[in-house]
């Protein structure tokens, strides 16, 4: 049978390593293999242990963040609006990744060995892979499956063995080498390493280059996809959440934005747990893994793997028993809080006008010694990265746009203007083509890094799957917006000469919508992560010195009433409005726009509409017929008879 060792796992725990042959980790998902659980059933239970006093801990939080929420939610429904509102339509397609398959070769087994097998990478960024094509296509079960969150794609083995050999790095020198370190020696063509830092890491290898190369975008597409869930839902419950997730941070002394909050709910407070066990897991573990190099790297990801499954498992039962509570208190708020929002609104203004008095000093001297000699060029940098992605959608919409003109004066109403009329709205989806605007927001990934770093900011990732996010959706809406216009100026009583004439009124009706938008989520963009940026850091600094002033606001807050309305919360509020005010200053110096504003919150990205939106179309607000504004220039030759109703119907 293995070799067994057991190892202290945390607090008096005991964590079972298994020694599997030559020292290779064994892996239900990753090697293909089916091994026990390298955790026995007393570690799981002290992780569940570790998981309850979590959700006892980070519930309150997020109960209060609710109640905050469902207030900002009203108070902005009922405030004035937006000086300037979006003009694109909003598309109804969700967010997804093309589904992706093919074979590849997989590292796996004990000893490990390159073994083929089929690959598919499904919508919702979960990947599978099977023994072969026939058992996918025959509806068998997997050999392995994953879900993207949290992982990295690299595609240099020497990059990979340069991570994988530093896992272990600080213990190596206790252990002699029990044999050659053979573990992926054998140069690989073609490589794609998944590498996550709590579970195991997926080596495949593609056949070709250009196989890579796709493969390459779909995994990136998946990870981004299942990474940006909650910052791209506008429901309440995850802006709460991920307020509530914050503010449980500070507490535990975690100051700085960084990447613990891609994922789904259950998944980043998994990963907030990691993070805190990982120390003590990582010194009281790793005396004990058997093997050395590469392999005692790769053993350390499958048991580090085992408890990050334990916690997720843990964290997701308790989500799911909070999920009525959940929803009675949301129902509830919205009663108790609507009726009285004005009179808690102007409660939460007098003490925030005290507050700021109190406090004004030391904020001032903290945002002018720290913050504004750095604002200008976080702000460029922010300024930069969008423009150059809004600028390449901008590009690919307007090709797109001409392909469809070139069509219609070619073939108006065969098969092949359909086929153009599809491909166009799947633009936003095509990871190939929108790969030109992902690139412009990966370039700042350095510098925006190396600027935000002193100020506790390690979440670049993040921003990058934001700005990512931002040029698909505007992409989106700017694809639907054209397809639902062109489909309804275009009818058959028109000629053809009249049907191109009103396709490039169209063109450049949706330009101009875009521009405006684009503005608008690029302002947006900049106030939401500059306050990602700058928020966590004065918070941090003014700790000391105003924080022991919020009890004597206590009284007042709590004589409101209401649970929506903290101290804290108030407090924050405050430091995020003189931040804005300075990141807008700083905005206008730079655009020299005469108006910048936006809500008081701000907001990473304008939202996704995930339930579908219900505006009226802009053929209706205009009675039925498109804007009579003069084309772009272009001269289309009639050519009949012009499409049919409903070709440009996405």
């Amino acid at each position: 049978g293995p070799d067994r060792k057991e190892v202290p796992l945390n607090r008096g725990t005991q964590a079972v390593v298994v020694g599997r042959g030559r020292g290779a980790p064994g892996d239900g998902s990753s090697m293909g293999g089916r091994p026990s659980s390298p955790l026995d059933k007393q570690q799981r239970q002290h992780l569940r242990g570790q998981v309850d006093t979590l959700m006892r801990n980070f519930l309150p939080c997020y109960r209060g963040q609710l109640a905050a929420s469902i207030l900002r939610q009203i108070s902005r429904e009922l405030g004035p609006q937006e000086p300037a509102g979006s003009q694109l339509l909003r598309s109804k397609k969700l967010p997804r990744v093309r589904e992706h398959r093919g074979p590849l070769t997989q590292l796996r087994g004990h000893p490990p060995r390159w073994q083929p097998i089929f690959c598919v990478l499904r919508g919702d960024g979960r990947l599978e892979w099977f023994s072969h094509k026939e058992e996918y296509e025959n509806g068998g079960h997997p050999l392995g499956s994953t879900a993207l969150t949290g992982y990295t794609l690299l595609t240099s083995q020497r990059e990979y063995l340069r991570l994988l050999d530093a896992l272990c790095s600080d213990s190596l020198e206790d252990h002699t080498q029990e044999e050659p370190d053979s573990l992926l020696e054998v140069p690989v063509s073609f490589p794609l390493f998944l590498q996550h830092p709590f579970r195991r890491h997926l080596c495949f290898s593609a056949a070709t280059r250009e196989a890579q190369h796709a493969w390459r975008l779909a995994l990136q597409g998946g990870i981004r996809l299942r990474g940006t869930v909650l910052q791209r839902s506008q429901a309440p419950a995850a802006r709460a959440f991920l307020d509530a997730v914050r503010l449980y941070r500070q507490h535990q002394g975690h100051f700085g934005d960084d990447d613990v909050t891609l994922g789904s709910d259950a998944e980043v407070l998994t990963a907030v747990l990691m993070r805190e066990q990982l120390p003590a897991l990582r010194a009281q573990t790793l005396p004990g893994l058997r093997g050395s190099g590469r392999a005692r790297a790769w053993a350390w990801t499958e048991l580090l793997d085992a408890v990050h499954a334990a916690v997720l498992a843990g964290a997701s039962a308790g989500l799911c028993a909070f999920q009525p509570e959940k929803d009675e208190l949301l129902a509830s708020l919205e009663k108790t809080i609507r009726p009285d929002v004005d009179q808690l609104m102007r409660q939460r203004a007098r003490v925030a006008g005290r507050l700021r008095t109190d406090i004004r000093g030391p904020l001032e001297s903290c945002l002018h010694r720290e913050v504004d000699p750095q604002l200008p060029r976080v702000v460029q940098t922010l300024l930069r990265t969008m423009e150059a992605s809004l600028e390449a959608v901008r590009t690919l919409l307007a090709q797109g746009m001409d392909r469809l003109s070139r069509r219609l004066r070619q073939s108006p109403s065969g098969t092949q203007l359909r086929r153009e009329v599809y491909s166009f709205g799947e633009m936003p989806w095509d990871l190939a083509l929108m790969q030109t605007c992902y690139r412009e927001a990966e370039r700042s990934h350095g510098r925006l890094g190396q600027l935000a770093a002193p100020f506790g900011f390690l979440g670049m990732q993040s921003l990058v799957f934001g700005a990512q996010d931002l040029a698909q959706q505007l992409m989106a809406d700017a694809v639907a917006t054209f397809l639902q216009l062109a489909d309804q100026c275009l009818t058959m009583a028109l000629n053809c000469d009249q049907a191109a004439q009103r396709l490039e009124r169209v063109r450049g009706r949706v330009l101009k919508k875009f521009k405006s938008d684009g503005g608008l989520a690029q302002r947006r963009f900049i106030r939401g992560w500059g306050l990602c940026i700058f928020l966590p850091f004065v918070l941090s600094q003014l700790e000391p010195s105003c924080k022991k002033e919020l009890p004597e606001f206590e009284g007042d807050v709590l004589a409101m009433g209401s649970q929506a309305l903290t101290t804290e919360g108030i407090y924050e509020d405050v430091i995020r409005g003189c931040l804005l005010q300075r990141i807008d200053q700083e905005l206008k110096k730079t655009l020299g726009a005469n108006d910048v504003s936006c809500t008081l919150d701000g907001c990473l990205e304008v939202p996704w509409e995930q339930e579908g939106a219900d505006e009226e179309t802009e053929a209706e607000r205009e009675g039925g017929t498109c804007p009579r504004q003069p084309g772009s220039g272009a001269q289309i030759q009639p050519l009949c008879p012009p499409p049919s109703r409903g070709t440009f119907r996405s």
